[in-house]
C-alpha cells in the first residue's frame, strides 16, 4: 500500500486539500489533523509516486503548501508527518523505530510503556499479544496490527458534495467590506479545489455576510447582506474571481459589522479545460479580453463599458446596438451586401443643398460608384424607407457616402442626405 499524509494549518484548508486529493484518488479521510490518501491504484495512471507528488503538491498555486509524509500504511504515514511538523530526525528502519509518541492510539499509555523500556513501535509490537491486550486494551493492539499492515485500516471517506456552500466565522468583526476581503480569498481558495475535483466552471456565485446587529439607529437592519459574481465564460482561474471580487467589495458597504462570511456557488457548467495551442500568438501572456471586460464593467458601471451587437436590418443606422458588454453575447460578423460602406457613420444624416437636381457639399458632389438600393421598414409605422447610397466625390470634403430619398410616387425631384464619410 501507497498512503500520504497531508497537514495544512486550517480546518478549512485541510478541506480543500481533501477536495484536491479526490482528483488522484477516491480513498481520501481526514484523520485527526491530517488528511490522508491511499494512492497506490493511482501510481501507475500518473506516472509514480514522484509524479503523482508533484502534481498533488504544486499543481495549484493557491493552496498553501502543506506539511506531507508518506509510508506504506496510513498510522505510519501519520506518525511521519508528525515528526517532520517537530523537525525531528527521520528513523532508517520504518516502521520499527518510529517513536511511540507519534501515535494516537499509545498516548495516553506513554508513561507506563516507557517505565517497562518500551519507546518505539518495534520494541511494543515485541510484547506478547496477550500481556498488551489486558494490560493496554484491544484498541492498541489493533492499531499495532494496521501500522504493520496485517489489519485493514478503514475510514469514513471524503465526498464531494453536490454544491459549493461554505462560512467562515470571521476572527474579528468586519466594519468595512475591506475586511471581508481577506476571508473572501480564502473561501474562493476553497471554491477551485471543488471545482477542480468536480470538474465543473463556475459561471455564478454569491458572497453572503452576517450582520452582529438587529438594529442601527432605530432602523431594523436584515440578518444578511449579498453580494453575487457574474462571469461571461466558466472559469476556474482563481485570480480573475479575486481582481472581480475586490472591484465588487471595494463598491459595496456593509450596514452594520459583520461575523460571518458565506461563500455559495449558483451556476456551474462541465469545464471543458483550458484550450492549449502551439501557436505563440495564442498564448500571449496577460488578462484575457472578457475578463478585462469584466473587471471594467464593475469598477465604472455596466451602462459605460458597452460592445457593438449585430441587428438583422438593412438600414446603415440600425444595422448595430451598443449593449452593456458584460453579459453580452460575443458579436457575430453579418453578411456584407454589396455595398462599400464608409469608415465613419454620422450620428443622424445630414441634408444636403440641391441645385439643378445635383446635390451640394463642398462643392458639387460627382458620383463614382453605381448606386445601391435600400427598400425596407414598410411594416413599421413611419412607413417603407427607399433610399438609394451612392459613393460620391466633393472637392471641399473628399469621399463621401450620400443616398437619395425617394418618394412613393414618381417624381424628379430627390432628397438628398449625407450619412458617412470615408477617411
Amino acid at each position: 500500500m501507497y498512503w500520504i499524509a497531508l497537514r495544512a494549518s486550517s480546518n478549512e484548508l485541510r478541506t480543500a486539500w481533501g477536495w484536491r486529493a479526490l482528483q488522484f484518488t477516491p480513498r481520501v479521510a481526514q484523520v485527526e489533523e491530517a488528511v490522508l490518501l491511499e494512492a497506490e491504484a493511482s501510481e501507475r495512471l500518473f506516472g509514480g509516486r514522484k509524479r503523482l507528488l508533484r502534481r498533488l503538491l504544486k499543481g495549484n498555486p493557491a493552496l498553501e503548501l502543506p506539511v506531507w509524509a508518506e509510508g506504506p500504511t496510513a498510522l505510519v504515514a501519520l506518525s511521519l508527518l508528525r515528526l517532520r511538523r517537530q523537525n525531528r530526525e527521520l528513523p532508517e528502519r520504518i516502521p520499527d523505530d518510529l517513536p511511540l509518541d507519534t501515535f494516537s492510539a499509545a498516548q495516553e499509555h506513554l508513561d507506563t510503556l516507557e517505565r517497562v523500556g518500551c519507546t518505539t513501535f518495534g520494541e511494543l509490537r515485541a510484547l506478547p499479544r496477550a500481556g498488551v491486550s489486558r494490560r493496554f486494551g484491544a484498541a492498541l493492539l489493533d492499531a499495532i496490527d494496521a501500522a504493520g499492515g496485517k489489519r485493514p485500516e478503514r475510514y469514513p471517506w471524503i465526498a464531494l458534495p453536490s454544491s459549493f456552500d461554505h462560512q467562515l466565522e470571521l476572527q474579528w468583526l468586519a466594519t468595512g467590506t475591506g475586511d471581508l476581503l481577506g476571508p473572501a480569498q480564502h473561501l474562493l481558495t476553497m471554491l477551485q479545489a471543488w471545482l477542480q475535483a468536480r470538474n465543473l466552471g463556475v459561471l455564478a456565485l454569491e458572497f453572503e455576510w452576517t450582520l452582529d446587529l438587529k438594529r442601527l439607529d432605530g432602523k431594523r437592519l436584515p440578518p444578511t447582506e449579498k453580494l453575487e459574481l457574474r462571469t461571461a465564460q466558466p472559469t476556474q482561474d482563481i485570480a480573475h474571481l479575486r481582481r472581480l471580487a475586490a472591484e465588487q467589495f471595494a463598491r459595496a458597504t456593509l450596514s452594520a459589522p459583520a461575523n460571518h462570511l458565506r461563500l455559495r456557488s449558483l451556476e456551474t457548467v462541465p469545464w471543458g479545460g483550458i484550450a492549449a495551442s502551439l501557436l505563440p500568438e495564442d498564448n500571449r501572456p496577460g488578462e484575457k479580453l472578457h475578463q478585462l471586460v469584466e473587471r471594467l464593467s464593475v469598477r465604472l458601471g455596466e451602462d459605460n463599458v458597452r460592445v457593438a451587437q449585430p441587428q438583422d436590418d438593412h438600414r446603415p443606422e440600425r444595422m448595430q446596438q451598443w449593449l452593456p458588454a458584460r453579459g453580452a453575447q460575443r458579436p457575430q460578423a453579418p453578411a456584407m451586401p454589396d455595398a462599400l460602406y464608409p469608415t465613419w457613420l454620422l450620428p443622424a444624416p445630414l441634408e444636403l443643398e440641391v441645385r439643378d437636381n445635383v446635390a451640394w457639399y463642398g462643392g458639387p458632389l460627382r458620383r463614382l460608384a453605381r448606386l445601391y438600393r435600400v427598400e425596407t421598414a414598410w411594416w413599421e409605422e413611419g412607413g417603407a424607407v427607399l433610399r438609394d447610397y451612392f459613393i460620391a466625390r466633393s472637392e471641399g470634403a473628399g469621399l463621401v457616402w450620400v443616398y437619395r430619398e425617394r418618394p412613393l410616387r414618381f417624381t424628379n425631384e430627390f432628397r438628398w442626405y449625407l450619412q458617412g464619410v470615408y477617411a
